[in-house]
């Protein structure tokens, strides 16, 4: 899971610095034609034409790159792509999470473990997908539903392939 996070997020990053790079050049190239794609973009936001022309020549005075990526290509510090942390971030939750269904397993009769370790670990899927909605501020119903639901497939889905491969399950 960190592994997979860290190569998603880190082909984020990479994208992020290829605009950022692009951007530069294009700076270099034709700043008068950046500075009129700045103005624009704060004209369509509804600055007016005089204002948003002076808001992008300060904001190009004082740091070019900085307002093009920001205003221009959504990129800033605060939520730039961070592969290490997204991938400790993914480890951490995976083990917190897999805390639950491993605590099932000792408590639960052995006959009936692969039933008791699905369902309990759908019921947690959902009480954290109506915490994380919750949290953001989303609707719970949905949050639950989705989280339940995908989960749900992707058991179906490991079912099936060990099934295919008649492995035990």
């Amino acid at each position: 899971m960190a592994a997979g996070e860290y190569v998603s997020v880190h082909s984020q990053a990479d994208t992020e610095n290829a605009d950022l790079a692009r951007e530069r050049a294009e700076l270099e190239a034709d700043p008068a034609a950046e500075l009129r794609e700045l103005a624009a973009i704060y004209i369509s936001r509804g600055v007016k034409p005089d204002l948003a022309t002076q808001v992008a020549e300060q904001l190009m005075e004082k740091d070019a790159l900085g307002a093009h990526a920001r205003d221009e290509l959504g990129i800033s510090a605060a939520i730039s792509a961070r592969p290490l942390q997204a991938a400790l971030a993914s480890a951490a939750s995976f083990a917190v999470g897999a805390l639950l269904p491993l605590g099932v397993t000792l408590l639960a009769p052995a006959p009936n473990l692969i039933l008791w370790v699905s369902a309990t670990s759908l019921i947690f899927l959902a009480i954290l997908g109506s915490t994380a909605a919750q949290v953001g501020g989303a609707n719970i119903v949905t949050g639950a539903w989705r989280v339940t639901f995908w989960g749900a497939i992707a058991m179906l889905i490991t079912a099936g392939i060990g099934f295919l491969f008649n492995a035990a399950v």
